[in-house]
């Protein structure tokens, strides 16, 4: 007996709505797995919360003021550092230095010593927080090391302090003191150099969130 077209055209719509919605669901799902890897690609971003304002990039600004303020050091000396050895996009160099500002594992375990840090792993370097904290520390070694002044302990951060002594020698040998032009390596010139002009900008540029206004 065949069925009544009234039937078969209710099966029939029965049939679509079915498809209708399993389409539906599955664009349901693959909406969503959009939305997922979306949102997984762009943690990093957020996490980081960089900004750039006319070519010069910020982040983790509450960590360097809370750095700053532990340390005594201008919290503009930090993002620059930052800016000078990364631009605030971490990375392992060519030489072995992690993370945002650029720290030598044996220069970690030197400082983790001297603070008497017991928990330190060089891993923890590729932690943001951890990673400007020890730079921070480092900074303020090197500053008190060359008596405050800002242009030995960068050209120390990036030259040595071996080759740094040697070039004040050299300079008190000649009856005067040590300047930028002293720096031999054209390298470590121009990074104190360009810290130094990215130090002012910082200051000028992210003044609030450097915490002066």
């Amino acid at each position: 007996m065949t069925p009544p077209a009234a039937t078969i055209s209710r099966s029939r719509a029965r049939g679509r709505a079915i498809v209708r919605r399993r389409r539906l669901r599955l664009a349901t799902v693959v909406l969503l797995a959009i939305v997922v890897v979306a949102v997984i690609l762009a943690l990093p971003l957020f996490k980081k919360a960089v900004t750039d304002f006319g070519g010069l990039p910020m982040g983790y600004s509450n960590v360097i003021r809370e750095q700053a303020a532990a340390k005594h050091i201008q919290p503009e000396l930090i993002a620059a550092v930052i800016y000078a050895e990364t631009k605030f996009d971490p990375r392992q160099s060519s030489a072995g230095a992690e993370g945002l500002m650029q720290i030598l594992p044996q220069t970690a375990e030197f400082l983790a010593r001297r603070s008497g840090a017991t928990t330190f792993r060089v891993s923890d370097l590729g932690t943001p927080e951890v990673n400007i904290a020890y730079g921070s520390y480092y900074l303020r070694y090197l500053l008190d090391e060359y008596h405050g002044s800002t242009m030995l302990a960068l050209a120390a951060y990036n030259g040595g302090e071996t080759n740094v002594n040697r070039w004040i020698a050299t300079a008190r040998g000649d009856g005067r003191t040590m300047t930028v032009s002293d720096i031999r390596f054209s390298q470590t010139r121009a990074y104190v150099e360009k810290v130094l002009g990215a130090e002012r900008e910082y200051r000028q540029t992210y003044a609030s969130q450097l915490g002066y206004s």
